[in-house]
């Protein structure tokens, strides 16, 4: 089965494209090599994925004859991803909470008043 194919069908990601350009532009990689989508993947091989940042791990256990349920995805894979990978993730959610969201309007006075403050602050450390 081909790598892009399986990954798709295994939920890593949502479509097949999106899954072939990952692979085009490097993100996935097998035995430390990046590789294309037409690549074919077996039962045993470890597969790296770099997707939001964070570097996924997984072992190919079963191959599927199409595109699987979310509960039966973990038949098919192992996930080894190392905890510090998935303590990174936690530390994204925070970060992307704290900027301002998107449409939430113009920034407030008091909003445009800590900004200034915190160039304030990094200009002085920076002249230190």
């Amino acid at each position: 089965m081909r790598v892009d194919k399986y990954l798709w069908a295994v939920r890593y990601f949502k479509t097949r494209s999106i899954a072939s350009n990952a692979c085009k532009k490097g993100h996935v990689k097998i035995k430390g090599e990046s590789v294309k989508p037409s690549r074919n993947v077996y039962p045993t091989d470890k597969i790296e994925i770099r997707k939001n940042q964070i570097h996924y791990q997984i072992e190919v256990l079963d191959l599927p004859k199409s595109r699987v349920g979310a509960k039966l995805a973990n038949i098919y894979c192992l996930d080894i991803t190392p905890k510090e990978n998935l303590e990174k993730l936690d530390l994204l959610k925070y970060s992307q909470e704290y900027y301002r969201k998107k449409g939430a309007g113009r920034p407030t006075k008091k909003d445009r008043r800590e900004l200034d403050d915190l160039k304030d602050n990094t200009k002085d450390d920076i002249e230190e």
